[in-house]
């Protein structure tokens, strides 16, 4: 196992310390590195608060900041984070107008997140986004994996946040934006988690695991190698058969690396998705391309649409200033 890392139990506090140095502008953290929060708060803004196992870089410390999430709570590698770190974010950043929760559909993350919203007391709700479309239930979850369509509720429900809309509201907006989300994913190596030592998979040169989840977990089946137009055709046909889009719709269309993928290769994927929606008569309005839900070193990558209207485009091109996503400011 190759690294940059001095020690594997301090892989996670080092790493946070270096994201809070880097970004000091944006986020500070709570103690004991419990989460990482936004600098500066909005008084009377509903506040978001998200999180899960690290690993998934910059999901979801990455988008904390104006315009997206006012916490995140990192767990160890590939672990959920504790009800406590959930709590401790809450008190931290909640200004008064209630605290929503938003939960990748992971059975840790569910129950812990389920946990800190009974114990808060503060009025909270909570969005669960499932939005791979790959498999019904996995090693990981009961019901379908919350992935990169995350990134999209988190967009879009911290930009209405931004503007005042209160907690019912955004409740049901991040309900509507996780429905009208599909993605699925496709990994050509495995990751390796520090602690283990080695691949959380083993797959040969030749092949790839067609609906991986961003753990590593399996998807639909082992397949050969093969173009990045057939795997974009499987990829976009899949979610597009989710949505049931009609020819015009408009959509946001996010192609995400899995951490070890190169822009030169997602490209390539973005154009081939390009044909597959014109083909079915889908329109990408907005485009997001990169490494953004990661796993690990993964190589691969996820292609997640979301039908979009005006009102969404607009939440969309809000002004967002996060250290991983910045427009408009």
């Amino acid at each position: 196992m190759k690294k940059l890392i001095n020690h594997v139990d301090t892989v996670l506090a080092q790493s946070l310390d270096g994201f809070v140095a880097a970004h000091a502008d944006v986020v500070t953290q709570g103690a004991d590195h419990q989460f990482v929060r936004r600098r500066a708060l909005k008084p009377g803004k509903v506040a978001l608060i998200s999180g899960g196992g690290s690993g998934h870089e910059p999901l979801h410390a990455g988008f904390v900041g104006h315009g997206m999430l006012d916490a995140a709570c990192p767990g160890q590698i590939f672990t959920s984070p504790t009800p406590d770190q959930m709590l401790a974010a809450a008190e931290a950043v909640d200004t008064g107008a209630g605290v929503l929760f938003i939960v990748k559909n992971y059975s840790g993350d569910m129950m812990n997140f389920q946990m800190a919203a009974e114990m808060l007391d503060k009025a909270n709700a909570t969005v669960i986004v499932n939005d791979d479309v790959a498999v019904e239930n996995s090693t990981y979850t009961t019901g379908r994996r919350g992935v990169a369509g995350t990134l999209v509720v988190e967009r879009i429900v911290g930009a209405a946040a931004e503007r005042g809309d209160r907690l019912d509201a955004l409740k049901a907006l991040g309900d509507a934006v996780n429905k009208a989300t599909a993605s699925m994913g496709v990994a050509l190596t495995s990751c390796t988690v520090p602690a283990a030592g080695k691949p959380t998979f083993q797959i040969s040169a030749d092949e790839m695991e067609m609906g991986v989840g961003i753990h590593g977990e399996p998807g639909r089946r082992r397949v050969k190698l093969t173009s990045a137009d057939d795997i974009a055709a499987e990829l976009t046909g899949a979610v597009l058969k989710d949505l049931s889009l009609a020819r015009g719709q408009e959509v946001i269309l996010l192609v995400n690396g899995f951490g070890g993928t190169p822009l030169l290769e997602l490209y390539v994927m973005v154009n081939a998705v390009q044909k597959v929606l014109a083909g079915r008569g889908i329109k990408a309005v907005r485009h997001l391309t990169g490494s953004y839900v990661t796993s690990l070193e993964m190589a691969g990558c996820s292609v997640t649409v979301t039908a979009a209207d005006p009102a969404m485009l607009a939440l969309w091109d809000a002004p967002v200033h996060t250290a991983a996503l910045r427009w408009g400011m």
